[in-house]
């Protein structure tokens, strides 16, 4: 019982820390600029960034949230020969035109609409489609690699990291490859080998000290993602009002 309790009173002082913090970042946010709230989820892959993600959609109402994936901003690799893009290391972050999502971010915090890419995975190559995103309260950016890039983190005000065992995380990535990307449980094994894992250990766990909040387990872990549901929804509350 006293481990318990030692736990729970543990728990309540983290999410209380970080109840104060978001808000206090929300204010400074405020009085700097009327411009929406940017909320970052970075986390390793198959961490649970998009579930964490889509169950804020979910319960905030997407009416409220503008949502960028990085992963569409992967750069168009259409000139390659296919077998040539197959070799290119997807998991290091000259892959992806963070660029233009800096750009987009801004164009969003401006009050400006943006043509979000689409990315085919099965062709490692982007499509002639765009997804129009509107401007909204809160901006949601999602990614592996977004804490790496300091400009493109500079533009973040809340920084979430989801943290899961690595176990895990090769789990999901090797279902998710196979099931919707056209993958071999071999290929997904040779790219977990040889770029993910190096990646993720040079690159991503490193950027999670850039973190706000580390949420274990991601969009499982209710407790975290009620607390975190929360605060945006005040948020959202505290700009409609202004």
């Amino acid at each position: 019982m006293g481990r318990g309790f030692e736990s729970h009173r543990w728990l309540s002082k983290l999410f209380d820390d970080f109840a104060i913090s978001i808000h206090t970042l929300y204010n400074r946010h405020i009085m700097k600029s009327p411009s929406p709230l940017v909320i970052a989820i970075a986390g390793g892959t198959g961490s649970g960034k998009t579930t964490v993600a889509n169950v804020i959609l979910e319960r905030v109402g997407p009416e409220h949230i503008a949502y960028l994936p990085h992963d569409a901003y992967y750069k168009d690799l259409q000139k390659l020969p296919p077998t040539q893009r197959a070799e290119v290391n997807f998991d290091h972050p000259n892959s992806l035109e963070s660029e233009l999502m800096i750009k987009h971010i801004e164009q969003l915090k401006d009050g400006q609409s943006v043509e979000l890419p689409i990315y085919d995975f099965t062709k490692h190559a982007r499509t002639d489609e765009y997804i129009l995103v509107e401007p909204q309260p809160v901006i949601i950016v999602e990614g592996i690699l977004i804490f790496v890039e300091p400009r493109l983190r500079n533009l973040f005000d809340i920084k979430l990291y989801v943290d899961t065992d690595a176990d895990i995380r090769f789990i999901r990535r090797l279902q998710r490859d196979i099931s919707e990307r056209g993958r071999t449980t071999d290929s997904v094994i040779k790219q977990y080998t040889t770029t993910v894992r190096p990646m993720h250990l040079e690159f991503v766990e490193p950027s999670k000290r850039y973190a706000d909040l580390i949420i274990p387990e991601g969009g499982y872990n209710q407790v975290a993602m009620d607390t975190v549901i929360a605060r945006i929804e005040s948020l959202v509350r505290i700009a409609a009002k202004d």
